[in-house]
């Protein structure tokens, strides 16, 4: 198994030019959110928080926890705003009307995304191992921890 570090230089060298980066740092965010919007909405909710979603979502944490324990902190916290803010909006808007909401983010968020590979002249990372769909998020954290002072390996 790679280590974080192997993993983020992975990731990186396919995200080299500063627009591509810049259109990240907008798109991998509201895809991770509609993606847990949408297996919110799928009809399973034996308790308000224990869903598809939330299932879903700790498994992406174990995920996270083998690469590095400070990423994993900052994606409880992350995950779980991000949960509770679908939540509070899946409640307002109900299941069909919120649905088609997020699948519109998550649309125009990948067509961004594929733009922005477009410029870079890269693939999109994911192409070469589906793992890499859970590396763009972590990507994104250590570069915030690194501005801020924590180590994330």
């Amino acid at each position: 198994m790679k280590n974080i570090d192997e993993w983020l230089t992975l990731y990186g060298r396919d995200h080299q030019n500063p627009t591509n980066k810049l259109i990240h740092w907008f798109c991998v965010p509201a895809i991770m959110f509609a993606v847990l919007g949408l297996l919110w909405c799928i009809p399973f909710h034996p308790y308000e928080w224990l869903n598809i979603s939330t299932i879903f979502y700790s498994f992406a944490l174990i995920f996270y926890l083998r690469l590095s324990f400070p990423i994993f902190l900052g994606f409880i916290v992350i995950g779980g705003l991000m949960l509770y803010t679908n939540a509070a909006l899946f409640n307002h808007f109900g299941t069909s009307t919120y649905a088609y909401i997020l699948l519109g983010v998550f649309v125009v968020a990948w067509i961004f995304q594929f733009v922005g590979h477009k410029i870079e002249g890269q693939k999109p990372s994911f192409f070469e191992d589906l793992q890499f769909l859970l590396i763009g998020p972590a990507w994104l954290m250590h570069f915030v921890f690194k501005k801020i002072g924590i180590k994330y390996n």
